[in-house]
């Protein structure tokens, strides 16, 4: 990064400006001229934060969902630079509830030491659910209803129950049946009666996919040893109970399992015969969360905040359930369209791999290429990955000095969600905020506080 790149956040600027009215005229000679203002009433991110992703029954698996969605949403608001107190109203996806205890989203915002007075909603549209709760926030601001929003994902995979579902009333002879939960919630195509594996290899064949092209997993192995990922991830520290040392986590998983030899020897899983769909190739089970700290245009540039970006648009799609896998190439378009935008201004997409086939089959009907791996890679906490998806977006938009993205989900039913980001120029919002800002007494923002670093940021358990 050379030097004329660096940023500075408005707090900075401001001192700057105020000492030395020069440097005003070098800094507006900067801005890049291809950025628009951002308007009173955009849904600016301003903050964001997601844990590692750990493995089934792993690093995570003695923390509920709920205690990860406190950490995102704690991690998220000091990286913003926002007060607690500050926030209206709370969305958190999550899809495997049950044994949470009541009102999961509200357990993890009053972790995170959101008020008592804030409403929380927790939202389930399966795999989509952490984008839905940010198209909900984001739309609690565009109707003026909001000005400071949490939009968030979570799940606990390993810590889904089992049931025994006639114990309600009482069971009489014979053996008692148990329910996996974790299948039954999350993971079953309820109006086929099969696994969701199985609507995968389906889509292999009508798109003709082979076993080979589903070898994608390395990408995230190689986006990770390149520093892909620290600038979403929180590391923090997990107690080792018993006079045993603590665990600082700061790597996901899911990234262990991959190797291209033992790839390529693993059987099929929901097709005996001539079936391409695997453990390897099919995404993980996992636990984790993550969080976006959602605004207006207007308390942004009144708090003094660095945007990181805007949402542009969202959409939804569905089509038979068995299709879910392709919903994305339905969504994608549309939530472009939405954005007042083109195809062709889209620098990047993130499209989660619920299989490695739902990648393939989408970037061939959009035309696309492949990234660093998502789903399949990093693992899939599915209330999560929603949510996990944008904050990764943002991240490859930053490291690539990209303009618009788009991330896309696909989730059981048939359905799928997507949301357009366009990254916002960091020296062009730090001269908007100089000119119209003003620090309320009450928020107590530092320049420690409103920092242009996520990395390093440590939370404990």
């Amino acid at each position: 990064m050379t030097k004329s790149s660096r940023h500075l956040g408005p707090l900075k600027l401001r001192v700057l400006v105020e000492r030395y009215p020069i440097f005003l005229i070098k800094y507006v000679f900067m801005v890049s001229v291809d950025d628009a203002s951002i308007m009173p009433q955009d849904v600016c991110i301003v903050g964001v934060a997601r844990t590692p992703i750990g493995g089934f029954l792993g690093s995570l698996s003695s923390l509920p969902a709920t205690k990860l969605g406190s950490i995102a949403i704690a991690c998220a608001l000091k990286r913003a630079g926002v007060d607690p107190s500050l926030v209206q109203e709370v969305f958190f996806g999550n899809v495997l509830s049950a044994n949470l205890g009541q009102a999961p989203a509200r357990q993890a915002a009053l972790g995170a030491g959101i008020p008592n007075s804030v409403v929380c909603t927790t939202v389930n549209k399966v795999c989509a659910s952490g984008v839905k709760a940010t198209m909900l926030a984001a739309q609690t601001i565009k109707l003026g209803e909001n000005d400071v929003v949490i939009a968030d994902g979570m799940e606990s995979m390993s810590n889904a129950p089992k049931y025994i579902p006639t114990e309600r009333i009482g069971s009489r002879l014979g053996h008692d049946t148990i329910v996996d939960g974790m299948l039954k919630d999350g993971l079953w195509d309820v109006y086929n009666d099969f696994g969701m594996g199985v609507c995968a290899e389906l889509c292999a064949d009508q798109h003709n996919i082979t076993r080979e092209q589903q070898v994608i997993g390395l990408r995230g192995l190689a986006a990770e040893s390149g520093g892909a990922f620290s600038w979403e991830m929180v590391p923090f520290e997990i107690s080792g109970g018993r006079g045993k040392p603590s665990t600082i986590i700061n790597k996901d998983e899911g990234l262990k399992k991959f190797g291209a030899s033992r790839l390529r020897k693993l059987r099929a899983s929901f097709k005996k015969d001539g079936g391409s769909v695997t453990a390897g190739n099919a995404s993980s089970i996992s636990d984790g969360a993550a969080a976006l700290v959602l605004v207006t245009g207007a308390m942004a540039a009144k708090l003094g905040l660095d945007v990181i970006a805007r949402i542009r648009g969202y959409a939804d799609a569905a089509q038979a359930p068995e299709l879910f896998t392709t919903a994305p190439a339905i969504a994608i378009p549309r939530a472009i369209s939405k954005s007042g935008l083109k195809a062709s201004d889209i620098d990047f997409y993130e499209v989660n791999e619920a299989f490695s086939v739902v990648t393939l089959s989408n970037q061939r009907l959009l035309n696309i290429d492949p990234g660093n791996g998502g789903g399949v890679s990093l693992g899939h906490p599915i209330g999560c990955s929603g949510a996990r998806i944008l904050v990764t977006l943002l991240g490859v938009l930053r490291q690539h000095k990209g303009k618009f993205g788009v991330a896309g989900i696909c989730n059981g039913g048939g359905g799928a969600s997507a949301v357009v980001l366009e990254l916002i120029n960091k020296r062009w919002h730090a001269l908007c905020c100089y000119i119209n800002y003003k620090l309320p007494a009450a928020a107590k923002i530092t320049s420690a506080d409103v920092s242009p670093s996520l990395g390093g940021m440590s939370s404990t358990s």
